[in-house]
């Protein structure tokens, strides 16, 4: 058994946290020596007692070393101990870095440049719009997009980083070879190619409680800042954000409606000090030494600015008056100045385009 091997195996034992593993470490010298000491020598270790000593003894009755190892070759994978090269350094640098990584796909030097996003599973409109621009933004001009691959917002960033043809990391709450939510099946995949996908936890690790916050603070740990696009007052998002000011990174919060329960816990975050967040500028600014204006490619929209083909003049009106904003057909009447029947048609004429689409109570908004 190798050093990395040896890692896999402390990595799969109950009760040995980062923390208690650096005790240990700093004791023993080697994970391989972890393992083979006896349950005397591991109870002189800060923090071990008898239920964790007992667990590193009796390690081979309770782990199968083999069959995992057998598992990370067969799903195309690899494992990463803190002393490889990719193992991504920012993340080294807190004090409480996984043992190892599981990662499907590549982490590259220039993942360094990495800035977070996250926010809420159960989002707007806006905040799916917003976060995709945001990530777009800057997944074109070279940070890496970081965030935990679930529903809403992390889903959003993902694509939007996709879409710039940048490079995003999704960090799993799961074993690497569990897909969740299962409709992202297909993102996870093509992050892999662009990207990687990531986590600390042996294959079959199911989520629960505890995996979400250890899955946050990763997130955190691995990058330059983390925004928070849209989340409730007690949003997992929100535990990111604390990890990211326990690490000393910088913590941005992108403002939503004042009477939308989804932006409060952004509000929030905003009174205390987090950095108000209106545009992929407001980010980069924080950053000009890695990425000053002189050197990097003009901003795109990221589909936020008008179609690339030549619209009607009604239908340019319509769009127009849309803005970025959720409009009743009836605002659109008004704002344009055209009959209820020409805004009809000019919508639907949108909506064949793939423009706009229409929301419950005939509300509309652009699709980019």
């Amino acid at each position: 058994m190798d050093e990395r091997e040896a890692f896999i195996a402390l990595n799969m034992i109950d009760h040995i946290g980062p923390v208690r593993a650096r005790h240990l470490l700093r004791h023993f010298g080697s994970a391989g020596a972890i393992l083979r000491a006896s349950r005397d020598e591991l109870l002189r270790v800060e923090g071990v007692g008898e239920e964790t000593a007992e667990a590193i003894v009796r390690w081979e009755e309770t782990i199968d070393l083999g069959r995992e190892l057998a598992r990370i070759r067969e799903f195309g994978c690899r494992v990463l101990i803190q002393t490889d090269a990719e193992y991504p350094a920012l993340l080294r640098e807190v004090y409480d870095p996984p043992l190892v990584l599981y990662v499907k796909g590549q982490l590259l030097p220039r993942d360094k440049q990495a800035v977070a996003m996250v926010g809420s599973r159960m989002t707007t409109h806006y905040g799916m719009e917003a976060a995709r621009k945001l990530a777009y933004q800057l997944a074109y001009v070279g940070v890496t997009i970081v965030s935990g691959g679930a529903r809403g917002i992390d889903t959003a960033a993902h694509q939007g980083a996709l879409h710039a043809k940048g490079r995003t990391i999704a960090v799993l709450g799961t074993g690497i070879n569990l897909v969740t939510p299962p409709e992202n099946a297909e993102l996870f995949e093509r992050i892999a190619s662009q990207g990687a996908v990531i986590t600390q936890f042996p294959f079959n690790r199911p989520a629960d409680r505890q995996s979400f916050p250890i899955r946050n603070r990763i997130v955190a740990g691995m990058t330059l800042g983390t925004v928070v696009v849209e989340a409730g007052l007690h949003s997992g998002a929100l535990i990111t954000a604390n990890f990211a000011v326990d690490y000393g990174r910088q913590v941005f919060a992108v403002p939503g409606r004042v009477d939308s329960p989804q932006s409060k816990g952004c509000h929030d975050l905003i009174k205390k000090g987090a950095k108000l967040c209106e545009s992929a500028e407001d980010i980069l600014s924080e950053f000009e030494y890695l990425f000053p204006s002189s050197n990097r490619p003009a901003l795109e929209c990221g589909g936020g600015a008008g179609p690339a083909l030549e619209l009607p003049e009604t239908e340019q009106k319509v769009w127009t008056a849309l803005g970025t904003e959720e409009r009743s057909v009836d605002e659109l009447i008004q704002s344009t100045g055209l009959s209820a029947a020409t805004v009809s048609v000019a919508l639907l004429g949108l909506e064949m385009k793939r423009l706009v689409k229409q929301l419950p109570g005939r509300i509309y908004v652009r699709v980019r």
